[in-house]
């Protein structure tokens, strides 16, 4: 299959390895010359425009940062016109951005007005599922579109849900980005509170895990460095999903709850202290550093 992967940051790049792997004939395109690069190391087809990956594609898969980019790449930017009016094929377009539900839903009705079959598709699983092409797919759009996907998206996730109509997918992941949040942020904030008053972090992780405040930053992610082998915090915070991403998100999250009325206190406070985590410099870090807004500067 011709797939044109568009976006080779931290997730898009091990993504798109994984297609190469499983075969398929890849052309991708990034702003970042040493991206395609490395692609182009591993089997890919450099391209020199999103318009050239996308030209005689199968499948269009993006992974931006934010929606204005999506709507940029799709819908054009003042007079520059965007893939959907320049493409002379048809291929599925699969968007596997973390943006809000209005912007996929404005590129859906555009690319449906066109004659596209258009899907909003972002992941859970961070780096190290997109890697291990363990990614979970939350997807948007119709349903005939979605069993389309599925061959491709099989190849970089494990689990694969459609959500329901375009726009059901980035709510559901804003959801599940909330949570994730606020669960992170308690459990920073559990660790903190016990190393405070004496007891071993990797200890009371097991204890916590264990019971009934066991949950995935415990048992997957743990922010405490040195506790977990091979997690961000024990790297210094280093990759991962950043905590700026983390606030972007959180910040989707509470223009979905004003738009409909929603009560989200906890939402609300956990996009604070990411806020204000970004604010003190740590924006390039992991977002489980918020475990050093916890900490004392002696631990």
């Amino acid at each position: 299959m011709n797939i044109a992967f568009i976006g080779l940051g931290n997730m898009g790049m091990p993504m798109a390895k994984n297609l190469v792997k499983a075969g398929h004939s890849v052309r991708v395109f990034d702003l970042v010359d040493s991206a395609m690069a490395a692609l182009e190391s591993e089997g890919a087809e450099r391209a020199s425009s999103a318009l050239e990956a996308a030209g005689g594609a199968d499948v269009v898969i993006s992974m931006l940062p934010a929606g204005q980019h999506v709507r940029g790449l799709y819908l054009g930017r003042g007079e520059a016109p965007g893939l959907l009016d320049d493409l002379a094929s048809r291929p599925l377009i699969i968007d596997a951005s973390t943006i809000s539900p209005q912007d996929a839903q404005a590129v859906g009705s555009a690319a449906a007005e066109r004659g596209f079959t258009f899907l909003d598709a972002p992941v859970s699983g961070g780096i190290g599922g997109a890697e291990a092409g363990t990614l979970t797919f939350i997807v948007g759009g119709d349903s005939a579109g979605f069993e389309q996907a599925r061959p491709v998206l099989e190849v970089m996730g494990k689990n694969l849900f459609h959500a329901g109509a375009a726009g059901s997918g980035q709510i559901a992941k804003i959801c599940n980005n909330m949570l994730l949040g606020i669960l992170m942020s308690g459990t920073a904030e559990a660790l903190a509170l016990g190393v405070r008053n004496g007891l071993d972090p990797a200890v009371l992780s097991e204890i916590m895990k264990q019971s009934s405040g066991g949950n995935w930053a415990l048992n997957v992610y743990n922010p405490w460095p040195g506790v977990m082998e091979g997690s961000a915090a024990s790297r210094e915070y280093q990759g991962g999903f950043l905590t700026d991403l983390m606030a972007k998100d959180l910040g989707l999250a509470w223009e979905l709850a004003l738009a409909s009325k929603a009560p989200v206190p906890m939402g609300s406070e956990a996009r604070n202290l990411f806020a204000l985590h970004s604010a003190q410099g740590s924006g390039g870090l992991d977002f489980s550093s918020i475990q050093k807004l916890y900490r004392a500067k002696d631990e």
